[in-house]
């Protein structure tokens, strides 16, 4: 009879064992906000647009681990964005990030689409925390920019020591049969970061080489710092996107800080972008303000404006959106004021 109870209660206990050993998260980010907003062209009209994302990427996602014993787990994230304002999913469906890996003691690596090494770092120093136009975002995604994700990698964190750490990360371009004469390197981009954080203070520095051409490869680097005292804080980064090439180089510096007071969040940045073909440049200021309803939700509003030069076409970048001048308009001077309510859960 005892040894009947014993089974029974083994046999109770076993999905609680089950959930100790393994487990899983849902959570997600739903963001909207009204934009008026102006390309700054000749004979333009402002819009007003409900737009997803201007604090925050819209978002939902699955992450979770395993334990696997002797310190070592098994982990997992899958992330997809959408845009709140029609439900209209990004056109690859865990496009934001899908990995999975292994965790311990001697560090972290992951495999599927991660985020750069250089990714980690402009996070980290970007005054408007990579939300709100005006955001470093611009730096990346478009031809001549910095690598924010990198699809077929292979990826590693090392743990804090001394408060320092490293990222480093390997693409593959997986180019089997190329339509123009390169190498069988093409399209493969190698990074490196470093990163050191102690109480209040953040340093960063990371290196992409991307081989994208038959001769040469592509470079890029960032640089970024931030130091939060009390209520207030204050960041700073330095962006290099530096394509194989003559004066091809584009450069974007960004200062700024926030307060914070109860409920309330008051941000302010400078932006400057520059390219040396032609002399671009562009400088933009901008402020934003967020106020806690609760630990999850809250309001925003932000007002930003880039200053172009007469062969410059910068624009402003949020987190999802941007405002940028027409390719027939250099000179435009875009502009965005937002009101905008983020839930996460």
């Amino acid at each position: 009879m005892q040894f009947k109870r014993l089974a029974i209660a083994v046999l109770a206990a076993a999905p609680l064992l089950a959930a100790a050993q393994s487990n899983v998260t849902i959570y997600g980010v739903l963001d909207a906000a009204l934009s008026k907003e102006d390309t700054g062209a000749p004979n333009g009209k402002k819009t007003l647009q409900l737009n997803s994302g201007s604090q925050s990427s819209s978002r939902f996602g699955f992450r979770g681990s395993e334990d696997l014993g002797g310190g070592l787990k098994a982990i997992y994230n899958l992330e997809a964005g959408y845009a709140l304002d029609t439900g209209v999913g990004d056109s690859a469906l865990f496009g934001r990030r899908s990995v999975v890996g292994l965790e311990s003691a001697y560090g972290t690596v992951t495999l599927g689409r991660e985020y750069s090494p250089i990714a980690a770092v402009a996070a980290a120093s970007d005054p408007f925390g990579q939300g709100f136009y005006g955001s470093n975002l611009s730096a990346f995604g478009s031809t001549g920019r910095l690598t924010r994700r990198l699809s077929n990698s292979v990826n590693y964190k090392s743990p804090a020591y001394s408060g320092f750490s490293v990222l480093a990360a390997y693409s593959a371009g997986e180019q089997v049969s190329p339509t123009v004469p390169v190498t069988a390197d093409s399209l493969n981009l190698r990074g490196i970061a470093g990163q050191y954080a102690n109480g209040g203070l953040y340093l960063g520095l990371g290196y992409h080489e991307y081989s994208r051409l038959a001769i040469g490869n592509d470079k890029e680097m960032a640089f970024g710092a931030a130091y939060k005292f009390g209520d207030f804080e204050v960041k700073g980064g330095y962006l290099v996107a530096d394509p194989t090439g003559a004066n091809n180089k584009f450069q974007q510096y960004n200062l700024g800080g926030s307060y914070t007071m109860a409920a309330n969040k008051f941000f302010v940045t400078y932006q400057q972008n520059k390219v040396e073909a032609g002399g671009a440049k562009g400088n933009a200021v901008a402020v934003a303000y967020t106020y806690n309803l609760s630990k999850r939700t809250n309001l925003y509003a932000s007002y930003a404006k880039m200053d172009n030069n007469n062969t410059a076409l910068f624009a402003l970048n949020s987190s999802s959106t941007n405002v940028t001048p027409p390719g027939t308009a250099p000179g435009s001077d875009p502009s965005a004021f937002t009101v905008g309510l983020r839930h996460a859960f």
